[in-house]
């Protein structure tokens, strides 16, 4: 008899998930297989290229390296847990308004890794926003709208926090 598949649950963009989940299935397979979430990408497979990033408790985290069951109990925030087509977090809203993207498949790790940045360091420097961008690899060129749309972030959430909108 084959050995049971064991039982993984853990919160994903604020709803409980629990499913029969095998012991060597990373998070980034969950998320998109079981969960049917797209967000997060398979881009490297080794963690480098910053395409399957989500927040695990609130903290970057590369999806395709997680083992499932490593992350059993913590909330897991994905690009579509942030907002909606019709609401979108500011940092997708300034995305949005920049046109930071080309292909757009770097646009997942930048905006979960500018998430994370904003919510640790609302108004941070451009040296910190290379910083906390640079594990994302972007080839198109859109480096100078990936900026802006972080500027862009900063002062939206600063702005909605100052009226009390945050």
């Amino acid at each position: 008899m084959p050995p049971a598949v064991p039982l993984l649950e853990l919160t994903v963009n604020g709803a409980p998930f629990a499913a029969p989940v095998a012991r060597e299935a990373t998070l980034l397979h969950v998320l998109r297989n079981d969960c049917g979430l797209n967000g997060p990408k398979y881009g490297c497979g080794l963690g480098q290229c910053g395409a399957c990033t989500v927040l695990v408790d609130g903290l970057v985290a590369r999806a395709c390296l997680v083992p499932a069951h490593g992350v059993a109990g913590r909330a897991i925030t994905t690009l579509e847990g942030l907002g909606t087509r019709d609401a979108p977090h500011p940092v997708q809203q300034a995305f949005i308004d920049a046109q930071a993207a080309q292909c757009g498949y770097c646009l997942n790790g930048m905006v979960m890794a500018t998430v994370a940045l904003l919510r640790r360091v609302p108004a941070p420097t451009d040296d910190q926003v290379r910083e906390a961008l640079s594990h994302n690899l972007c080839r198109c060129g859109a480096h100078v709208e990936i900026l802006d749309a972080v500027r862009r972030a900063a002062r939206a959430m600063q702005a909605a926090a100052s009226t009390g909108a945050a």
